[in-house]
């Protein structure tokens, strides 16, 4: 996956490629390759933290990938989402939960546990 110029980008363009690249980290954890997973994880924290300096509009874009076929895309743009729509965002991590679809469902659990015990606070 080659590197974009994030700043750019237009917002619909950037949740695309976090699309895309939660798309790729679904394939690298079911091969179990640890490092392409990283590298992907730090590409989509560089996207996530160029929609933060749009603010809360740019943020709540990624709402719409709520409803995509990838169990990794939901569960990446709802655990970025839950400080601009919480309700939503916990909605989607707890059906994930619920799903027993692994390993997505294990990191949506731990997410809510950790919500729980505030061990975890979204930013």
């Amino acid at each position: 996956m080659k590197q974009a110029n994030l700043k750019s980008m237009t917002t619909d363009q950037l949740v695309d490629r976090f699309a895309e690249i939660g798309i790729a980290q679904d394939q690298a954890l079911l091969y179990g390759e640890v490092g392409p997973f990283r590298k992907l994880y730090l590409q989509m924290k560089e996207v996530d933290t160029e929609l933060r300096t749009r603010g809360k509009d740019a943020r709540s874009a990624l709402q719409r990938l709520y409803d995509h076929p990838n169990m990794q895309v939901r569960l990446q743009a709802a655990k970025r989402t839950l400080t601009v729509a919480p309700q939503a965002a916990r909605q989607v991590i707890e059906s994930i939960s619920e799903s027993d679809w692994f390993p997505q469902a294990g990191e949506a659990g731990m997410t809510l546990s950790n919500l729980e015990s505030g061990l975890f606070k979204p930013d």
